[in-house]
């Protein structure tokens, strides 16, 4: 590092320093903790000083009402600078606080600040970039498993859906961590080389989750619909992929000089026998459902002629009732049979007439009920 890019950071960081001291203590506010992240964010060194790291993360265990002023200072901090050290060092603090069991580190969400468009002010591009992209590459993981860790797993469903949705989270995290990689020698210096340690961890700890993830969802998996099968299968197949590309990643670690890539551990892979049972579960599926739906057509082809022989016959039996017969023969009923029951009969007949009458006489007089 160039003798003026030193005497231009450490007077920056004094002057931060100043600063924090001169400000009034708030809710989100804490000279305290503002002077502990500069500290910590120095321009000057390329080493991670782990005790001022520390003392930052002791805030945090102290109280979690310490969470916002230490995110609000972490921001400020990254918003300001232009200097691929001091983002990186600042990224690294970030890290820092989401791998600790705080709960309330889960309602931070997204990330209060954006480096995604980072580029050092302090050098020329053909030297800068590899370090520009570290630190875009490292904001985009920190983001995500920000907003990962915020979204819990609170998801609705089933337990085969719920675990496949977290199995996809995590191996969106293990795509991210692949891509942060020092893009020339010239990045290899060692505070870039603790940030792959901790993304060596980062990577071993996702993909185990990544594993039981699948082991629960194939215990599961005889009561999963056809497209939660579909589903688990699309993930053993980028499981095994991730697994190989892991390897490669150790294996680029090893080389470049990471600590915790010293020894490679085993990776573990979907066997490939669970891979084609479950490809042969989905095909069973498949054929189920063509079957069910083939019977149905059946049923539904078979139920026609009789739907319409009874309807037929339900309207043919509602045209017989109302059926209207006309004939000019009379009916003859006992009474005309018998003769010494016609003047009883007449009787009848003229009372039921009279009754007539007086029924339509009453109907004509009697007002309308509205």
């Amino acid at each position: 590092m160039r003798l003026w890019r030193k005497a231009a950071g450490a007077l920056k960081d004094k002057n931060s320093l100043w600063l924090a001291n001169a400000t009034p203590r708030s809710t989100i506010r804490d000279p305290d903790i503002e002077k502990a992240v500069i500290r910590a964010t120095s321009h000057n060194c390329l080493f991670f000083n782990y005790p001022r790291i520390d003392r930052v993360r002791e805030w945090l265990a102290v109280s979690p009402a310490n969470l916002k002023p230490l995110l609000w200072a972490i921001s400020f901090r990254m918003e300001k600078t232009t200097d691929w050290v001091v983002a990186i060092k600042g990224l690294y603090l970030i890290h820092v606080l989401l791998t600790t069991n705080a709960p309330c580190v889960r309602r931070i969400g997204r990330l209060p600040f954006d480096l995604s468009c980072f580029r050092d002010g302090h050098s020329e591009h053909d030297k800068a970039w590899p370090f520009n992209a570290f630190v875009k590459g490292y904001y985009a993981f920190l983001d995500q498993k920000s907003v990962v860790l915020f979204q819990g797993v609170g998801e609705k469903g089933n337990v085969v859906m719920r675990e496949l949705v977290l199995v996809q989270k995590f191996q969106s995290l293990i795509d991210l961590l692949l891509d942060i990689k020092p893009k020339s020698r010239a990045a290899l210096v060692p505070m870039i080389l603790d940030v792959i340690d901790a993304i060596i961890i980062e990577l071993y700890d996702l993909h185990s989750r990544v594993c039981r993830g699948i082991a629960l969802v194939l215990m599961n998996i005889y009561s999963a619909s056809k497209a939660e099968a579909t589903f688990a299968l699309n993930a053993m197949l980028k499981a095994t992929k991730q697994a190989d590309d892991l390897i490669l990643y150790m294996e680029f670690s090893q080389k470049i000089g990471a600590v915790n890539a010293s020894e490679i551990r085993v990776i573990d892979h979907i066997p490939e026998d669970g891979i084609q049972e479950l490809k042969q579960i989905i095909e069973n599926l498949s054929d189920e459902l063509h079957q069910d739906e083939t019977k149905l057509q059946i049923t539904a082809k078979e139920a026609e002629p009789a739907n319409n022989e009874n309807t037929e016959k339900k309207k043919c039996l509602h045209e017989d009732h109302l059926r209207t017969v006309i004939t000019d023969e009379w009916e003859k009923f006992d009474e005309d049979k018998n003769p010494s029951s016609s003047v009883a009969g007449s009787s009848t007949i003229h009372e039921i007439q009279d009754l007539i009458i007086l029924e339509v006489t009453l109907s004509k007089e009697a007002p309308i009920l509205c």
